[in-house]
């Protein structure tokens, strides 16, 4: 059991604005970890950074060891890091199950010449690739939604079919950006059960964003809080929660002022 992924030093600029400074994480294999922090304060750039759709500036992010800054994103889901994003990215026009097979031909075992001539192997691949896809939206209650657009799915639903995508590419992190955004307290409460269903079920390590604090109190083991691209707080949720910069990155300076002094009079 060690680090999966180790964030040292990442700096970015857009331009002259820097978005992230000096950020650092390190989230061990089975951690289900958080990361935190006011609109703009850098977190899916963090994540951005991670599966390759940003170049750092500065700083290193290694994978099991290995330094991954530099590989192409497909290249990177390869090896084993899947993710969501903060606005869902389905594809709206294709089939609930087409969505997944999609996510699995990223293991297919056949060639680009087996596709075109439709051989044996293909077709063998294709049959496999089909049942694995069925069985995984079985785990995730879509199975008898397979044959619909992604579009004509309810919200909840929608957000449930982008994690089992993420999730047929076979990583080993999953990196889940807002995963409660636009979800109502029923739906809200249904995802942290499944965040915890999967991380066990699949063994996975898990880092999340969410603005949620229901849901990142409820579920993360570990947090970590950024303000202006820079880490401000780390520790479990009790620590975060009682963490006077977390207040005060949250709710300003007034208002964490207040908090304190009623705190004090207390």
């Amino acid at each position: 059991m060690g680090p999966v992924l180790q964030i040292e030093r990442c700096t970015k600029y857009f331009g002259g604005l820097r978005a992230v400074c000096n950020f650092d994480i390190v989230v061990d294999e089975g951690d289900l970890a958080g990361l935190i922090g006011p609109n703009g304060a850098g977190k899916t750039t963090v994540f951005n950074m991670v599966t390759g759709l940003y170049t750092m500036t500065e700083g290193d992010v290694l994978f099991d060891g290995q330094s991954i800054v530099g590989m192409e994103p497909h290249k990177i889901a390869q090896m084993g890091i899947s993710r969501t994003f903060q606005n869902i990215r389905l594809f709206q026009n294709l089939s609930v199950l087409d969505n997944v097979r999609i996510a699995y031909h990223t293991h297919v075992g056949y060639s680009l010449a087996d596709s075109i001539w439709r051989s044996a192997k293909y077709e063998k691949g294709e049959r496999e690739l089909t049942e694995q896809a069925q069985e995984f939206l079985a785990v995730f209650n879509l199975a008898d939604r397979q044959d619909e657009f992604a579009k004509n799915l309810p919200y909840g639903e929608q957000r449930r079919l982008e994690i089992a995508r993420a999730l047929a590419t076979n990583p080993r992190l999953l990196l889940l950006d807002e995963p409660a955004a636009g979800m109502n307290p029923k739906e809200v409460a249904t995802l942290m059960e499944l965040i915890h269903f999967i991380r066990d079920r699949f063994k996975l390590t898990i880092l999340l964003i969410e603005h949620q604090m229901r849901v990142v109190m409820g579920i993360c083991e570990h947090i970590t809080v950024m303000d202006f691209g820079e880490v401000i707080a780390r520790g479990t949720a009790e620590q975060i929660q009682n963490n006077p910069k977390v207040i005060e990155a949250y709710l300003g300076r007034g208002a964490a002022a207040g908090l304190g002094g009623a705190h004090n009079a207390a």
